[in-house]
Order: structure tokens, then C-alpha cells, then sequence
């Protein structure tokens, strides 16, 4: 695993390296995880003010870069939830014993998009809600699925959006997604935010995640924004 920022070629960033250039060039239809078009949840809450929902799925620099590229967003940070504050550094989480996950805190105005469309896009662009404790090249417990509630509602929400995809089997296998009350949220180092604009032709990043804003593009068009909400403007700190 990296010991530098800027060499993060391991789990989350080029765990597949020159091999990724080299695949996609080959088969570019296997790029990322493929986009599943699932229904909305028949579940809602009402909610007021600007609301906070964490989200894991894989590499925060994908679920990052969704939800920065989608309508409604106020901002969206990666950072650990999970785990105690003293092993919320990404060296640490990477050796998957902290039981962090890589996480995205969302902070969104319920007035322009609900909790509801949020898990929606989180289910069916941003990641594979299937796979246990790994993501496409990923894997290991820092890059499990789960859904860090931060309200009764929220988790009501939740709980009866997996329970709906899962009765009308709309992925071939059963949705392992975790959902628990979130105790804490730590932001990631300064260098993990905005790495997918910053970065857009590091090879993980084009091979991996570039296709998921492609997809919120495509499948979700009334929520994307040309112009994604960014932290550099934010000071991040754990």
C-alpha cells in the first residue's frame, strides 16, 4: 500500500496500475461497475433544511465525485465512518482493521433533492451494492457497502429501499449493504478531495470511476450538473 500521497497506486487508487490502461484498451466495455436502472424507493420522509446523509461504496474518490456532480449537493467530502477517531487516517483504514470504511458525508437541501434519490443513485451509479467488503479492483472492509443513518427516518428509509430492490430482484443477487445509526464521520487527508477532477486521467480514475459521472449523466439527467460542488475552497482537517 502507498506510503505516499501521491503514489496512492494500491487498493483504492491503480491496484490495477498500467494493467488498467492496458485492460481498458483492450475491453473498454468492462470498465467500472456496470450502472444498474433500478426504481425509486416508494419509502419517503419529509425533511427540512440542509440535511447529512454518509454513504460507503468502494474508493471515496467515485462516491465522491457522483455526488459532487449531482443537483441538490451542498458539498461532499470523503473521509472514515466506522471506526474511533484515532485510526481515521487512510494508512491506518487501508490495512482494513479499523473498521472504517472509506465514506462520503453528503450534505444536501431536501428542497432540490430527496434522501430517497440520493440512495437511488447511490444503488444504481455509484457503486455494486452486491459485492461484500470489496468494490471492482478494491477490496477488503474500508471498501464495504453501508449506509451510516444519521436519523430514525433516514434508517426507515433505507431499511425499506433494500428491502424493495431486493423482493423485485432487480440485481442478480442479493443486496449486502449494511445500515447503522453513524456514530462519527472524520474527513479524509486534503490530498483525497476532488482527486476525481483533479485527476481525471489517472488510470483509476478513468477506468473506474469517470464512467459512474458518465452514468449519473446518462440515467439520472435532471440531477446532473456540468460544474461539480467542490472542497478546495474548504479547509479539511481530521
Amino acid at each position: 500500500m502507498p506510503k505516499s500521497p501521491l503514489s496512492r497506486l494500491s487498493l483504492c487508487a491503480a491496484a490495477i496500475g498500467a494493467l488498467a490502461v492496458a485492460a481498458f484498451a483492450v475491453a473498454p466495455s468492462l470498465a467500472a461497475e456496470d450502472a444498474v436502472v433500478i426504481p425509486p424507493p416508494a419509502a419517503s420522509a419529509p425533511e427540512t433544511g440542509i440535511k447529512t446523509a454518509v454513504l460507503a461504496g468502494g474508493c471515496f474518490w467515485g462516491v465522491q465525485g457522483v455526488f459532487q456532480h449531482t443537483a441538490g449537493i451542498v458539498s461532499a467530502v470523503s473521509g472514515y465512518s466506522g471506526g474511533s477517531k484515532a485510526n481515521a487516517d487512510y494508512e491506518k483504514v487501508s490495512t482494513g482493521t479499523t473498521g472504517h470504511a472509506e465514506s462520503v458525508e453528503i450534505k444536501y437541501d431536501p428542497q432540490k433533492i430527496s434522501y430517497g434519490k440520493i440512495l437511488q443513485i447511490f444503488f444504481s451509479v455509484v457503486h455494486d451494492p452486491t459485492q461484500l467488503n470489496r468494490q471492482g479492483p478494491d477490496s477488503g472492509t474500508q471498501y464495504r457497502s453501508a449506509i451510516f443513518t444519521t436519523s430514525e427516518e433516514q434508517k426507515k428509509v433505507a431499511d425499506a429501499y433494500i428491502a424493495q430492490l431486493n423482493a423485485a430482484k432487480v440485481y442478480k443477487k442479493p443486496i449486502v449493504t449494511k445500515v447503522g445509526a453513524l456514530e462519527a464521520f472524520y474527513p479524509a487527508e486534503g490530498y483525497h478531495q476532488d482527486y476525481l477532477t483533479l485527476h481525471p486521467n489517472q488510470p483509476y480514475i478513468a477506468y473506474n470511476d469517470i464512467p459512474k459521472v458518465e452514468n449519473l449523466k446518462k440515467i439520472f439527467a435532471e440531477s446532473y450538473i456540468e460544474k461539480p460542488t467542490l472542497v478546495s475552497s474548504t479547509k479539511v482537517t481530521n
